[in-house]
């Protein structure tokens, strides 16, 4: 009998419907606009976040609700819009929920969170709990993605802006970072630069371009991807107070083809665990945890815009070892992708959207 291990090199190759994981394909949802982000409420139903500034819930049975009241008004430009929802851990008890968004003036915008209570049907008791320092007037590369660490902080990646892509290794800029906060906004006091005189303490990691992918893996590893230029993209496992190295290291180069940078790795600066060139332009990211794809339990699973699919990538003893190209018979952009009771779920991104369910196929 073949171990996983064994099959890195067939898993290169295999299609959709060759994978070792046999799989269909289920819609929970649809007729969305422009979705970002799904999350799982514990009475069985979901919230769906919609760029354009809506968020809706999404019944156990798959009806679309209209929009929920007491979002925040955000930036709906380019890049900018309402990105992640994230319920409280104990929100069966406290109702309490978190945005991200592009904040407005739109001249003077940058990414923001909210929490507020979800409470008959409305946001209510709403508070700013942070925003990125300096503001600035591009409406793109704001990251936007949130998660839980186990104790109960909050992380958020930001962009660079893209006009200001040095400002990701200024440590006195909350630009290209990853921050960790309490709930209430306060800074945790073992954050990993709070002692730096000339650093912002939210800062938890640097270095970055644009990253839209945060998942946390059950054994409690923090994994990010961000998108390079043409080309670089990357995965990355967070460390505290790590660097990350954009843009003095990368594996792209600019959009018009000049050199970004001569050096592709340096002292001091985290190499990634995977990076793309091309790029697929990756968006969503889970850690598969559940028990209905065995063959799938730990891998990473990154939503593809460019190229229409999902990338399974297969982790042994912590490296990545090999790439799979999932779901692209959706032939749609893929902006979300997770992991939730032994399922994956895939959110579609542009008009007329959808959320497609991952089940397996029993033999």
């Amino acid at each position: 009998m073949r171990t996983k291990a064994a099959l890195v090199g067939v898993l290169l190759t295999l299609s959709a419907t060759a994978t070792a994981s046999p799989y269909k394909l289920v819609t929970v949802a649809e007729g969305l606009d422009f979705p970002w982000c799904v999350a799982f409420l514990p009475d069985g139903a979901m919230l769906v976040t919609e760029l354009g500034g809506t968020m809706r819930r999404i019944s156990p049975n798959g009806d679309v609700g209209d929009p929920i009241p007491g979002v925040p008004a955000v930036h709906r430009l380019g890049q900018g819009g309402l990105f992640d929802v994230l319920p409280h851990p104990d929100f069966a008890e406290n109702r309490t929920v978190f945005l991200s968004y592009a904040a407005l003036p739109a001249g003077d915008n940058t990414t923001e969170i909210l929490r507020a209570r979800l409470v008959d049907g409305a946001l209510t008791d709403a508070k700013v709990i942070f925003a990125a320092t300096p503001r600035k007037p591009t409406p793109v590369h704001y990251g936007g993605r949130m998660t839980f660490l186990p104790d109960g902080t909050l992380v958020l990646t930001t962009g660079d802006g893209f006009d200001f892509r040095e400002a990701a290794q200024d440590l006195t800029s909350l630009m290209g970072k990853t921050v960790r906060i309490h709930i209430d906004g306060g800074v945790p006091d073992d954050n990993p630069l709070i002692d730096h005189d000339d650093a912002l303490p939210q800062i938890y990691s640097y270095g970055h371009r644009n990253p839209q992918g945060l998942a946390l893996a059950p054994d409690g590893t923090l994994y990010l991807h961000e998108h390079g230029a043409r080309g670089g993209d990357e995965v990355n496992r967070v460390s505290p107070g790590a660097n990350y190295g954009w843009p003095a290291v990368t594996h792209g180069i600019d959009y018009i083809g000049s050199l970004i940078s001569p050096f592709q790795e340096a002292p001091g600066m985290a190499p990634p665990l995977h990076v793309w060139t091309p790029s697929i332009a990756p968006s969503g990211l889970a850690v598969y945890a559940g028990d209905r794809f065995p063959f799938w339990r730990g891998d990473l699973f990154v939503g593809a815009l460019v190229d229409r699919e999902v990338r399974r990538l297969d982790i042994e003893d912590g490296a990545i070892v090999a790439e799979e190209a999932l779901f692209g018979e959706l032939g749609r952009r893929i902006r979300d992708v997770r992991s939730h009771d032994g399922y994956l779920y895939v959110v579609e991104d542009g008009p007329d959207a959808r959320v497609v369910r991952v089940e397996p196929v029993e033999g």
